[in-house]
């Protein structure tokens, strides 16, 4: 089983991100299930939100908030600090947007809000750092997100997402 938390604020996508990758898993095999959810206090654009992916096969009947993860995902940095580390199963990967560098190998930074503005003409990154984390998460291809993104997108922003996930999952960080 693969557990991926996501963090982010109210708009940014991060549950929108977490249904397309669990999408993009039920979609690659019969026997594979997923589940996403989310979790956040007040609903208002900003507040902090955090998103669950559980990939596997057969049953998946824990629906409990993701303690450690595998990969633990930040659509912004400053929802980042040192307690991270503490969500992270060991061999785990933090993908992070940010202009800053982190100085730990368990960690990836990625300009998302630049590729955004610069792709979607929005700074809403949850679809370019779903293209990084496919980078390090192999478990899932690039091209299986194509019928995630197609089905539960609208086609006037489907094409566009997918582009963003391309050149994200492309970027050298």
């Amino acid at each position: 089983m693969y557990e991926i938390l996501w963090h982010g604020r109210g708009g940014q996508g991060a549950f929108t991100a977490a249904k397309l990758l669990s999408a993009a898993w039920t979609f690659k095999a019969d026997e594979n299930k997923a589940l996403a959810f989310p979790s956040f206090g007040p609903e208002r654009r900003g507040a902090p939100v955090r998103a669950f992916s559980r990939l596997g096969s057969g049953s998946l009947g824990d629906r409990s908030q993701i303690k450690k993860a595998d990969y633990v995902v930040f659509l912004d940095d400053t929802l980042f600090d040192e307690h991270a580390y503490e969500e992270l199963k060991e061999n785990g990967k933090i993908i992070l947007c940010t202009k800053e560098k982190v100085n730990d190998a368990r960690v990836l930074c990625i300009d998302g809000q630049k590729i955004a503005l610069d792709i979607l003409k929005r700074p809403i990154t949850n679809t370019v750092v779903l293209g990084a984390l496919l980078k390090v998460f192999h478990a899932i291809k690039i091209e299986d997100l194509k019928p995630a993104v197609q089905k539960l997108m609208s086609p006037k922003i489907a094409d566009i997402n997918l582009e963003a996930i391309r050149f994200a999952y492309e970027e050298e960080f």
